[in-house]
């Protein structure tokens, strides 16, 4: 009998264990705007503390008209079941939603702060753009005037150099012509030269035969 009694007690005492995990979960306040907790099942019993709707308690011991509960500082009462639900609370959503909304914002403001800058940045890259073409395009064409210029430069100093080895040839056949035309006029003179000196030779030697011949008959 005491054995049994023993074996009730420990039944016992690892049902309201056992039950008190399995039963013990999360659950909130249902949209109303305050809820009393008390130290009994009953309207009767002392009121220990008051909940706001949506405040999270942890259910101890559920009932179908009570619930034991524990609030998140450690206090334990009693609620009325039909007040709790699983789900969170409508004031709880909104409050998520305002937030999530309140971030949102805020993120809708970054990206428009850095919107607007990435357009004036963009802004100036266009112009930066627009001045670098602009620029390039002038560089095209002084390239190209350049080309132009340095071929026809090309050009004239070929002929140049053309025209002075033409003129170095013709400077020398002139140095040569003017050599050859010394020469030539130095033989003239030294023939003629040499004819007049010759005939005067040849005058001098009949003029004095002649003389000669004139002076042997005065002799007879």
């Amino acid at each position: 009998m005491k054995l049994l009694n023993v074996l009730i007690g420990l039944i016992g005492f690892f049902f309201l264990v056992f039950s008190g995990i399995v039963y013990a979960e999360t659950m909130y306040v249902t949209d109303v705007l305050r809820l009393t907790l008390r130290t009994g099942q009953s309207t009767d019993y002392k009121i220990i503390a008051v909940i706001e709707s949506g405040q999270e308690v942890e259910v101890l011991q559920p009932g179908e008209e009570w619930s034991s509960v524990r609030l998140s500082n450690g206090k334990e009462g009693w609620v009325l079941t039909r007040y709790l639900t699983p789900n969170e609370t409508n004031n709880i959503k909104l409050e998520r939603l305002e937030q999530k909304h309140k971030n949102l914002m805020a993120q809708a403001a970054v990206l428009l702060e850095e919107n607007t800058k990435l357009k004036n940045e963009s802004q100036k890259l266009g112009q930066a753009l627009a001045e670098n073409e602009k620029t390039l395009n002038k560089t095209q064409s002084d390239f190209e005037s350049l080309k132009t210029d340095s071929a026809e430069f090309i050009n004239l100093r070929k002929k140049y150099e053309k025209t002075s080895k033409q003129l170095a040839e013709k400077s020398l056949r002139l140095a040569e012509l003017e050599d050859q035309i010394s020469k030539l006029t130095l033989y003239h003179i030294m023939k003629w030269f040499l004819l007049g000196a010759g005939v005067m030779l040849v005058g001098f030697i009949a003029g004095f035969g002649a003389k000669r011949q004139r002076r042997r008959p005065s002799l007879l």
